[in-house]
Order: C-alpha cells, then sequence, then structure tokens
C-alpha cells in the first residue's frame, strides 16, 4: 500500500472565486525549459481577459522562444536586461507597476535563485522590487522536482506565500512521464487571477487564524495488484469546503484519497491548502488523526470504505483459478470518524458526512439521527444519494444536524453552496475557542 504523500498546495482556478473586474499590470516571467512555448498561451489568456501585460523571459527562454513572439502576443516591449531602459529604472520600476507577477515555466534553477534572493537577471530584480501576488508554474523532469533541493527550495518560496500551481503529472520530454508537466495555460491563468481576487477579500475571514482539516473522495481497497473496492466519491465536495475555508481565512489540510483529474488538478492550486494524498482507509485514518492534532475543525467528507479483504492477493485473481463463484472475507475497517469525536481537544469542532439512500424524508432524517448518535461528532450533513444523484455531481442536497439531533440548516444546490453551509453551522456552535 502506498504512504501518504504531500502534494502541492495553493489557488483556486474554478468556483467562487471570479477573476478580477478591473484591468492588472501583469508581469509574466519566462524561464529555459521546453514548457517555454506554453508561456505564450499564458500571455495570449491574461491579454485577452483585457489585462496588461508584459513578459520578462530569461537569456535561456529566448532559446526556445523568440522575443518577437512574447512581443507581438504581450503588446508590449520585451526586455531582458536591467542594462535596457536604464533611465527609467526599468528593473525597478516593473516591479513595482506589478498587480501580479506570474512564472511559467519556472525551472529547478529559477526556482533557486527566487528561493534564495539573486537578482542576477531581470526577472530576478523585477521579482524583488516587487509587492504583488507571486505565483510560479513548476516544470522539469521528475527526478529534479524530487530532488531533496528542489522540495526544499518550493516548501521556503510557500512558506513565504508564494503561490506554487502544479506540476501536473503526464507526458514529459524525451519520452518519459511523471510529476513535472507543467499545468496547462488555462488553468494557471485562472489561478493567478484568483489569488488577486483572494486577496481582494469578498468572502469573510471569519476563520482566520483557524487551522481546518477536511477530508476528500473515495478509498480504495486493494483486492489485488490490479483490482480494489471502492465508490463513487469524486472529492468534489471535500474540494469545495477545502476552498470555502481557505478563502474565509483559513489553514486548511485536505486528505485526499482518490479524486477525480479535474478535482485533483484544483486542489493541488488551492490557496493555502496541504494536500495529503492517501489511498485506503487506514491510510486516510492515520493522515488524518496526525493533522488533526490542534487543528480547531475536522471536517470528514471522503467516502471511506467500511470493510476491507482480510487478506490481499499478491498476483492477480484469475477467474479460471476461481470457478463461478469468488468468495471474498471483509473485515471492518476502523471507524475514524467515531475516534476523533471521542478524542476531539476543547474548542475542536468535528463534522461527520452521510451519505445515504432512503424511502423518505424522515426516514432519511431517521437514519441521520441514528448515525449521529454513534459517531459523536458536533455536526452531521446528511446527504441523499443515488445513481444519478449525490456522488460526481456538481449539485447536492445537504441537511445540517447539531449534536443533539436538530435541524440547524439545509440547502439544495451546489457543493459551494453546502460548504457555506456546514463552515457557517461550524461557527454558529460556539465551540471554537477564542484564537
Amino acid at each position: 500500500m502506498t504512504a501518504p504523500t504531500e502534494r502541492a498546495d495553493h489557488p483556486t482556478t474554478q468556483g467562487s472565486d471570479a477573476p478580477p473586474s478591473r484591468r492588472l499590470t501583469v508581469v509574466v516571467g519566462v524561464s529555459g525549459g521546453i514548457a517555454a512555448y506554453k508561456a505564450v498561451s499564458v500571455v495570449r489568456g491574461f491579454v485577452q481577459l483585457g489585462h496588461d501585460v508584459h513578459v520578462v523571459p530569461t537569456e535561456a527562454a529566448l532559446r526556445f522562444v523568440g522575443l518577437p513572439t512574447f512581443e507581438a502576443i504581450s503588446r508590449n516591449p520585451v526586455h531582458t536586461s536591467v542594462f535596457d531602459d536604464v533611465a527609467q529604472v526599468r528593473h525597478v520600476a516593473l516591479g513595482q507597476a506589478a498587480d501580479l507577477v506570474v512564472v511559467a515555466p519556472a525551472t529547478a534553477h529559477t526556482l533557486a535563485s527566487i528561493a534564495h534572493g539573486l537578482a542576477d537577471d531581470l526577472l530576478g530584480t523585477t521579482i524583488l522590487a516587487s509587492t504583488a501576488p507571486l505565483v510560479v508554474a513548476p516544470a522539469m523532469h521528475t527526478e529534479m522536482w524530487r530532488n531533496a533541493a528542489t522540495a526544499a527550495n518550493v516548501e521556503l518560496l510557500r512558506s513565504r506565500g508564494v503561490v506554487v500551481v502544479g506540476p501536473d503529472d503526464g507526458p514529459l520530454t524525451g519520452g518519459d512521464s511523471g510529476p513535472g508537466r507543467l499545468t496547462e495555460p488555462d488553468e494557471i491563468v485562472a489561478a493567478a487571477l484568483a489569488v488577486v481576487s483572494s486577496a481582494a477579500g469578498a468572502p469573510p475571514r471569519d476563520l482566520a487564524g483557524r487551522r481546518v482539516v477536511v477530508t476528500a473522495g473515495g478509498t480504495r481497497e486493494p483486492l489485488d495488484p490490479v483490482r480494489f473496492l471502492g465508490n463513487r466519491s469524486s472529492g468534489r465536495q471535500g474540494l469545495a469546503l477545502a476552498r470555502a475555508a481557505a478563502s474565509r481565512g483559513a489553514d486548511v489540510t485536505l486528505v485526499a484519497a482518490h479524486l477525480d483529474d479535474d478535482v485533483a488538478r484544483q486542489a493541488r492550486s488551492l490557496v493555502r491548502v496541504r494536500v495529503v494524498e492517501v489511498g485506503t482507509a487506514q491510510e486516510l485514518r492515520e493522515a488524518t488523526v496526525a493533522s488533526s492534532s490542534g487543528a480547531d475543525v475536522v471536517v470528514m467528507a471522503a467516502a471511506v470504505a467500511d470493510y476491507r479483504p482480510r487478506s490481499i492477493a499478491d498476483t492477480k485473481i484469475r477467474k479460471d483459478e476461481q470457478g463461478d463463484v469468488l468468495t471474498l472475507e471483509l473485515v471492518r475497517n476502523p471507524d475514524v470518524l467515531a475516534e476523533l469525536s471521542a478524542s476531539r481537544l476543547d474548542g475542536q469542532v468535528v463534522v461527520g458526512f452521510a451519505a445515504e439512500t432512503a424511502g423518505s424524508p424522515d426516514e432519511m432524517l431517521d437514519l441521520g439521527r441514528r448515525k449521529l448518535a454513534r459517531k459523536g461528532c458536533d455536526l452531521l450533513v446528511l446527504n441523499p444519494v443515488g445513481w444519478s444523484h449525490g456522488f460526481g455531481s456538481d449539485e447536492s442536497d445537504a441537511m445540517v444536524l447539531d449534536a443533539s439531533g436538530d435541524v440547524v440548516g439545509s440547502t439544495a444546490g451546489s457543493k459551494d453552496d453546502v460548504a457555506r453551509l456546514v463552515l457557517d453551522a461550524v461557527l454558529a456552535t460556539g465551540r471554537l475557542v477564542v484564537p
């Protein structure tokens, strides 16, 4: 089984954070990797949205894409040297004027330079001279991305508030494949603009200073090297909860179990969100228990398998060896929600989710209250599900029960609507200790 692993954090690409309506001055830095050709689409994306875009390529980047291309797409002159336009002190003026700085692609060398404050070219001086939000989109081979030096540089950048978008997992140059592929240009543009929208601040900041843990997706219990017991959860509701909590000021840990591909891409680029990837229910338990220590709020939105195979076959289970009937012996998984509820700290709020099928609203409510009594959590979010409703859908029905079983809120709408309802209910409990 795979041990829990961390993925990159930061900004949202979809949902409630709409792109800023005002015209921004955007600096797009381009470093020297093969993915530099995609920077043209990043620049075009900002320009098409009406923003004033200034491209600052490194000398190495111009080995991949010519300066005239960047000038034509950005509709602005392009400079590469600190000795250009000296009278205007361009290496400082451009950084001072920027509302947003985006580096795409960001090579391992460029990430190291930014992390350590090197200013040996126009891009470096521009970044140091700017107080605007900084977004970097790494692109490199997998071994370089996983190198301890790169990991340390990325962590240092995150600790300073730099937003890291990607990288994605996919085909690389030379026939290789793995983590290190540049995130698609439209996602980089949307993620970067969401950072500005978040800074402009529409949502309330009523979770500022809080630590929130959210579980999302569906666990998988392996039967053999190729098969598993799983469920239909996409992780969309957990993503919406993490996004909403972060937009309200919280520092969020998202324990992610097998998210849909588009959900995973968004999760990796959420602002102030640390993503921990897990596979099985046991891995989810370990990661959630570890993450919830000291957390103010724990929201268990993942669909966790109730049972797992007693034993896992080392080789593929073959039907010609099993006959017409295959018998599997299953054992119960740990009840993570009940465990967290029983061990929660003073001032910590634990929220459970219950996806149920029922023949009537009264039966649904009865199922929810019985589950609430078993789990002992502070709030229970009750979701009706079915073949075409609930899992994987963009819409959701939800009813929130408090610890006594009373209905304290309900909604029928988007996953974001449910997320807002849940967080409002968390705050309404009055259990959170004043930070």
